[in-house]
């Protein structure tokens, strides 16, 4: 079984004990690519370093919305310079997150700056990594505006309606899966699995974050994905084997990858 962890952060704080033993592992564990996400520009530079080190680990590069604090024109211009780095697949993550950040003006901010990293993806020739939370309407219709679907991407953690998954996907966009769906509460994300075409679903951790049922609470890693992968093939009648391999796939086409080192745009 092959599997393509979609979003990760092993630049986090809580793999700082046991990433360098730990890391090998999961690659030894069938693991077979992992894309490290940026959030910061300090997790951006951490994240390069991580897809310099290991030729399985490809890198995000983007700011996250409760990071925009870090951007400014020289920030800004640095981070458009890294989209053109070895190993690099995606901007991101990027996007809107209104369950933080209640001020007008600070939500005002975090449109300015997703608008302007979505342009920064279309310059480079790149998918976005998209992250979404409490603001689904703006978030929507700034892809809209912008034309994100000529730029294409994946909505990460997903956490909407079925039916705002469907109009995504209708904009070519993946929707992104990971430990929730295992979660026996969690009909929304269950029901959307149910409705997006299999063609535009791919797994990720997000760990150090969001463990699946049995390791709920616990420090995620990409060696738990299997279990998502039995929940999808549950809730959509398939074999695990063929869920594996769709969502493999569809990682190739989102990061336009052919698969070892070198890559190319499909």
């Amino acid at each position: 079984m092959r599997i393509f962890d979609t979003h990760a952060h092993y630049d986090d704080d809580a793999f700082d004990e046991d990433r360098e033993t730990l890391i090998p592992q999961i690659h030894e564990g069938g693991i077979e690519y992992i894309v490290n996400v940026g959030a910061s520009i300090e997790t951006t530079r951490s994240t390069l370093a991580l897809a310099s080190k290991y030729d399985y680990i490809y890198a995000a590069v983007g700011v996250h919305p409760s990071d925009i604090k870090d951007l400014n024109e020289e920030t800004y211009k640095w981070l458009a310079e890294q989209t053109k780095q070895p190993g690099v697949v995606a901007v991101g993550e990027i996007g809107l997150d209104y369950y933080w950040d209640k001020e007008p003006e600070v939500q005002e901010n975090q449109r300015t700056w997703f608008r302007r990293q979505l342009d920064m993806a279309r310059k480079a020739n790149l998918p976005v990594i998209i992250h979404s939370r409490e603001a689904a309407k703006d978030t929507y219709d700034i892809m809209v505006e912008e034309k994100a679907g000529d730029i294409g991407g994946v909505v990460h953690c997903y956490s909407y309606s079925k039916e705002m998954a469907l109009d995504y996907v209708k904009m070519g966009f993946f929707i992104g899966v990971g430990g929730v769906v295992t979660f026996p509460k969690a009909k929304k994300l269950k029901e959307t699995v149910e409705a997006v075409p299999m063609e535009h679903i791919v797994i990720e951790t997000d760990c150090p974050y969001l463990a699946p049922n049995p390791y709920r609470g616990k420090r995620n890693t990409s060696l738990n994905l299997p279990y998502v992968i039995a929940e999808i093939a549950s809730i959509k009648g398939l074999s695990e084997e063929e869920v594996a391999e769709i969502v493999y796939d569809n990682a190739l086409k989102l990061y336009r990858m052919t698969g070892g080192r070198s890559f190319c745009q499909l």
